[in-house]
């Protein structure tokens, strides 16, 4: 049985930020368990056509390793997951990744106070688990009367067949969400599609521009000038939180950008009505492009304004009661994102995640969660954004998991949350979320569990809020007297 002091489980953003900085730190004595052939996370698992950042690429990456190389404002899919393989090689990580092991059970072990992983290539032990398994990692496949019967190629989004050649099919795409709006258009240069839309998203222009060689190469002999635009864009993402989050000043400006985009790319009358959403901006994540609209407007791209309502092999029933012969089906449906499926292979000290998560997830700081000692979940409950790069918040839990775990070096024992400490920061969450337009929008959106409707996906401030949140953590929500110096207040 092998031992180490801590077990990061995913070898995305997350996993690979969180063992860089224990490396950092001097802590060496860890493992990465990583149930896929590689790293990467979100970006090795999704290859479609278009797949590509919808957050400005020099915000999305670690502080300390800047990319000068990436080719333009939003990198693309297989850009970003050969930057993480970059710094694999340049941290020196290799030798602490474990590829094609997946966690298969993690209990904690009360008396020699340890957590026992159950892996697919064996059993070993940690005194600290960090669960970095991202929350877009599941699919969610509709349950849609017949879908089994369909006897063409079908396959989600995320799990793209590469081997069938969709030239000249006849397509349905069900969702139109963020991989929809990057993958139609794509699909549209060489096939016959049908989009499903349930709910129209806002959308607004996305713009950008590529880098030139010479301009990577300045970037490259002039960090300062990387520094500045990394900056500069940390701050545009930190103004776009208004818009999001209700403001109603910043709503009706993004509302008024959005509506334009749309009458500007969409002339016929009837289509654009098809397209305009009816609930509040920000309520559902904001999608970013440009050559969405017009494949739309184009006539390459047939819209169905309603859901997917059945399967009658190839047959598809729109609920609006329109049928469609079809080739292939492409699920552009989104992730089990409330209901993480690691949660049902943890157990703590009175049962699984999955039970203490059973209304929704919750946690301290985002990161801790009471009754499962020495546990840290990494971009989990209430640490994604609807405005900025998700990046931002890993580092700083991160760097919070770090001073949890020089806590413990300091006082011993095992770290185990005060149940009233996260159920007061449960109660700061609600309140703060409880006027913004994702609990009051009018929408249904994948950041608000149904079972309890509580906000349990997004952070409900900004990345300045989330920093200055997790400082005035000292120690105290594990029960040990505050650390001398250590910044108080309320949320």
């Amino acid at each position: 049985m092998t031992r180490v002091e801590v077990v990061i489980v995913g070898a995305g953003f997350a996993g690979l930020g969180m063992a860089m900085a224990l490396r950092r730190a001097g802590r060496d004595d860890f493992v990465v368990l990583e149930r896929a052939a590689s790293v990467g996370g979100t970006w090795r698992d999704n290859t479609y056509p278009g797949v590509a950042c919808d957050v400005p690429s020099h915000l999305y990456g670690f502080a300390d390793r800047p990319n000068p190389d990436w080719s333009g404002t939003y990198a693309h899919g297989d850009e970003i997951r050969t930057y993480l393989e970059r710094i694999v090689e340049t941290d020196d990580l290799g030798s602490r990744l474990r590829l094609g092991t997946a966690m298969l059970g993690a209990e904690w072990d009360a008396a020699a106070e340890l957590w026992h992983l159950e892996t697919s290539s064996g059993t070993m032990t940690a005194d600290a688990l960090v669960l970095a398994c991202g929350r877009l990692t599941e699919p969610a496949i509709p349950d849609i009367p017949g879908l089994e019967t369909f006897p063409g190629p079908m396959f989600h989004s995320s799990r793209w067949d590469h081997d069938t050649d969709l030239a000249g099919a006849r397509i349905a795409v069900i969702g139109t969400g963020a991989s929809a709006v990057q993958l139609v258009p794509e699909l549209a240069r060489t096939a016959d599609v049908t989009l499903f839309q349930r709910t129209p998203a806002w959308i607004v222009p996305r713009g950008g521009e590529a880098y030139s060689a010479a301009d990577r190469r300045r970037f490259a002999d002039h960090p300062d000038e990387l520094a500045r635009l990394r900056s500069a864009l940390y701050v545009e993402g930190e103004a776009r939180f208004a818009s999001r989050s209700g403001d109603a000043a910043a709503s009706r400006d993004a509302q008024a950008t959005a509506l334009a985009h749309l009458e500007s790319q969409v002339p016929d009358p009837a289509l654009r009505a098809a397209l305009t959403p009816d609930y509040a901006f920000g309520c559902k994540r904001v999608l970013l492009s440009d050559d969405f609209y017009p494949a739309l407007a184009s006539g390459s791209v047939a819209l169905e304004a309603s859901a997917l309502a059945a399967v009658e092999g190839s047959t598809v029933v729109a609920a609006s009661g329109t049928r469609y012969e079809v080739d292939a089906l492409v699920l552009a449906t989104g992730f089990a994102s409330t209901r993480q499926p690691y949660a049902q292979l943890v157990r703590g000290e009175s049962g699984t995640l999955a039970d203490h998560w059973s209304t929704g997830m919750t946690s301290f700081a985002s990161t801790a969660v009471s009754g499962f000692p020495n546990l840290f979940i990494l971009d989990g409950p209430n640490a994604a954004l609807g405005h900025s790069s998700s990046v931002l918040m890993i580092e700083e839990q991160v760097a919070y998991v770090q001073r949890c775990l020089e806590h413990r070096d300091r006082l011993g024992g095992a770290l185990r949350v005060d149940p009233a400490a996260e159920a007061a920061y449960t109660d700061e969450i609600a309140a703060a979320a409880a006027s913004t337009p994702w609990m009051t929008g009018g929408c249904r959106n994948w950041y608000v569990d149904e079972r309890s409707g509580r906000l349990t996906l997004l952070w409900p401030g900004t990345v300045d809020a989330f920093r200055e949140r997790l400082a005035r953590a000292d120690g105290s929500e594990f029960g040990f007297a505050p650390v001398p110096g250590a910044r108080r207040g309320t949320a």
